[in-house]
């Protein structure tokens, strides 16, 4: 990268973020000197970050041990498939073969669940083989794509992706029917994919549960007002009081809602510890991380126009499968009412709404209650099968 000042040339060249080198032809001493200290600085930066990727190498080695599938028993993979016509990241993890499949739909959209969740799902690969899957454009999906896949990010596209994969592990793992657990926006995507093909699937079970897209906002503004006057927190009353109701013209009134959200359920501290799980995790890197915020952004861009409207009747009404909701007793994001409420509204042979304590992360935040869950209900339906 070259950028013109004054009066000569300066040459930037970057590596991994960092600027390693800095040149410039006429330049002042003032200049120069400038220069020589940006370089200096660039080189300590590097050695310390050089340092850290170090101990994180350590530990990436040592959580590889730690949390180590059984080779005899057990399965683990993690690989491209061909799904849809492009390579999409798959891992499969599990300490028994004769255990049930799990498939674990991420949320977001494009909010990828593989690089940070390694020690969150470990119990739960003593009982089930979990499977997670890089949606197209999240993760490394995304990375081994290109953004080019965009026009495809399509919710009717990514149900036959989720079919795909589904068909794909039965004669993989060699089981009969797999067991679908969506988080959040994977629960739009979920509740497509069993109700198009029920055959694959015994049992779904949403969580961060999407009722009513349309009247997402205006419940959550109402359950956050009602736990602001709750908890007498004056300023989360005059914060939501000051960009009021939902529809917002600007981007602000939505910051407000997510802030509370995310502060009334005590999620602001599990979000940001990911990012360390995410450093630590085995075989992970930072590269993992970018292209986990680069999904995001891409898969927004194109999913939220196309579910902004969703309402119940939408998402499906009529399942011929046991349909479970594991809710968050909190969730202001996905609001637990309307949850509730989508979960009343629904046909099903058999359908149950299991109160998690927690929010719209329960399921990660709270995952131990979730697993026992999970056990008690969910798997005794594969398992006797």
């Amino acid at each position: 990268m070259q950028t013109r000042i004054a009066a000569g040339i300066i040459t930037v060249v970057f590596i991994s973020g960092f600027i390693i080198y800095v040149q410039s032809s006429q330049a002042t001493s003032t200049q120069a000197a400038s220069q020589q200290n940006s370089k200096d600085s660039a080189n300590t930066l590097d050695a310390e970050y050089r340092k850290l990727e170090g101990l994180l190498s350590f530990l990436r080695a040592r959580n590889a041990e730690e949390y180590a599938i059984n080779k005899v028993k057990g399965i683990d993979e993690a690989g491209y498939v061909p799904i849809g016509g492009i390579e999409q990241w798959v891992t499969i993890r599990g300490q028994d073969r004769a255990n049930p499949v799990l498939l674990f739909l991420h949320g977001g959209p494009g909010d990828v669940t593989n690089p940070w969740s390694f020690m969150i799902f470990a119990p739960w690969e003593e009982h089930f083989t979990v499977v997670q899957w890089d949606e197209r454009g999240a993760g490394r999906t995304l990375k081994k794509s290109g953004p080019e896949v965009a026009p495809t990010i399509t919710l009717d596209r990514m149900t036959q992706d989720g079919i795909e994969l589904a068909g794909y592990l039965r004669k993989h793992v060699g089981k009969k029917k797999i067991i679908l657990v969506a988080h959040s926006f994977g629960s739009v995507l979920g509740l497509r994919m069993v109700h198009l093909r029920p055959d694959l699937f015994y049992a779904y079970v949403g969580t961060g549960q999407v009722g009513d897209e349309t009247r997402n906002y205006a419940a959550a503004y109402d359950a956050l007002l009602k736990k602001a006057h709750a908890t007498g927190n004056q300023q989360a009353l005059d914060e939501l009081k000051s960009v009021g109701p939902p529809p917002y013209t600007s981007g602000r009134g939505y910051q407000v809602q997510r802030k509370w959200s995310n502060r009334f359920e005590g999620a602001n501290e599990f979000l940001y510890a990911t990012l360390g799980f995410a450093l630590v995790a085995p075989g992970g890197s930072v590269e993992d991380i970018n292209d986990s915020g680069d999904g995001q952004i891409l898969s927004a861009d194109q999913l939220v126009p196309q579910t902004r409207s969703a309402t119940m009747k939408d998402l499906g009404l009529e399942f011929s499968l046991p349909i479970f909701i594991f809710e968050g007793t909190e969730d202001f994001t996905t609001p637990t009412a309307l949850a509730r409420e989508f979960f009343q509204s629904i046909k099903a042979p058999r359908k149950e709404f299991v109160p998690i304590p927690g929010g719209h992360f329960a399921v990660f935040m709270n995952s131990k209650e979730f697993l026992k869950e999970l056990m008690e209900r969910v798997r005794p339906i594969a398992v006797g099968h």
